[in-house]
């Protein structure tokens, strides 16, 4: 059988386990998507303050252009010619926010979390991973010449066991964690995790904030801030793609890790930077993320209020979170009632495996601050609808 054929009898497979993706025809009308013609308030964006739908932000924005700042292309790696006075302004802006001693920006939060990993460990190193770790995370651990053990998710007891057993082993131990996450909405306990790494002086710690940067503590910060533990993180680390409204990552840490990864990073090293004015808009987002407590509050208010219909209507919800899966089960059943759901105006989309385990499909609620208290009733009422439906 030819490559070719295997494809086709792969992609089939999928098709016939409800569990074949394509990419989707739409078109963005503000806090709405349009497809097949039919408008759908979104359930399914990172844009988790509203601020990629804010036009009076980005025409503020643009009034601080002008054709010498407007720089579209770095045209080059960092290390060579595409080290902007931006890049340096947005990472000593997020130091100050943070209290870091420094910080480094990325292309991605993919681009974080597949070279950080790799460049800071060795064959001495043993990573241990919570077992529901981002893909990105998996992929950087994949690419390391590090041993890891995956330990059960939020399973402290166990890691703590781990740590005991393996401490002596190796050179150094890296905890790679997510504070928020993607598929459950739930969190690490971080508090914890940073007394774990204390029992040893060997044990360094990693944390992920994709999906509480701009979102949780008081300035935005993410779950350290709330848990009062930043500095007690040696590799934290965020995203600009979703709470910010822009693109790019970033670590905040020590100087000496900083200039470790410039020297080391491969996907920092050997590759383009992103364009200056992408990088100057999400400065000037990052400025303003201090001032949008209102939009947090209001966040937390309809996602808590999403996740107690949910356990109500005796649906298991893990989330403590803005991100709040309806788990159904089968991807045949989830892709049904996730176009039920469409059909009445809310763009609620299948997570299918691979991306959850088999037996776990779920709709996926991402939850924004532009989402409205009466819209959040109305998805209410009509997830309680559709499981009388189902039950009758």
């Amino acid at each position: 059988m030819s490559t070719i054929e295997n494809m086709q009898q792969e992609l089939q497979r999928l098709k016939e386990q409800s569990n074949l993706r394509s990419l989707p025809r739409m078109v963005h009308d503000g806090r709405h998507v349009l497809v097949n013609g039919q408008q759908m308030l979104n359930l399914s964006s990172n844009d988790y303050l509203g601020l990629a739908t804010d036009s009076g932000l980005r025409e503020e924005f643009l009034h601080t252009l002008t054709p010498d700042t407007f720089l579209p292309t770095s045209s080059s790696s960092r290390l060579l010619t595409g080290n902007f006075s931006i890049y340096e302004e947005l990472e000593a802006e997020l130091a100050t926010l943070f209290g870091t001693e420094t910080a480094l920006i990325f292309n991605s939060g993919y681009h974080a979390n597949t070279g950080i990993l790799p460049a800071v460990s060795d064959g001495q190193t043993l990573i241990l991973a919570d077992k529901l770790v981002h893909a990105s995370i998996i992929d950087g651990i994949r690419l390391s010449s590090a041993k890891c053990i995956r330990y059960r998710h939020n399973d402290l007891n166990q890691l703590e066991r781990l740590l005991k057993e393996h401490h002596t082993s190796y050179r150094q131990i890296i905890i790679v964690t997510e504070s928020i996450f993607s598929m459950d909405g739930d969190a690490a306990d971080l508090r914890e995790l940073v007394r774990l790494k204390h029992l040893y002086n060997n044990v360094w710690l990693y944390v992920d904030e994709a999906h509480a940067f701009g979102v949780r503590g008081n300035r935005g910060l993410g779950c350290a801030e709330e848990a009062g533990c930043i500095l007690d993180i040696d590799f934290l680390v965020g995203t600009f793609g979703k709470a910010a409204a822009s693109a790019g990552a970033y670590i905040v840490c020590k100087k000496v890790i900083r200039e470790y990864l410039v020297n080391r990073m491969r996907t920092l090293i050997f590759t383009t930077a992103l364009p200056p004015v992408n990088i100057a808009w999400t400065l000037f987002i990052v400025r303003k993320l201090p001032e949008m407590q209102a939009r947090r509050k209001h966040l937390a208010s309809i996602s808590r209020q999403l996740r107690e219909a949910l356990q109500a209507n005796g649906y298991a919800c893990p989330s403590v979170s803005h991100i709040v899966p309806l788990v159904v089960g089968s991807s045949t059943d989830t892709v049904i009632r996730a176009e039920e759901l469409q059909r009445h105006g809310f763009y609620a989309l299948p997570v299918r495996p691979p991306t959850v385990p088999e037996g776990t499909s779920r709709i996926r609620f991402s939850l924004t601050a532009e989402i409205k208290q009466e819209e959040i009733e109305k998805l209410i009422l009509e997830i309680e609808n559709e499981k009388l439906n189902m039950e009758s």
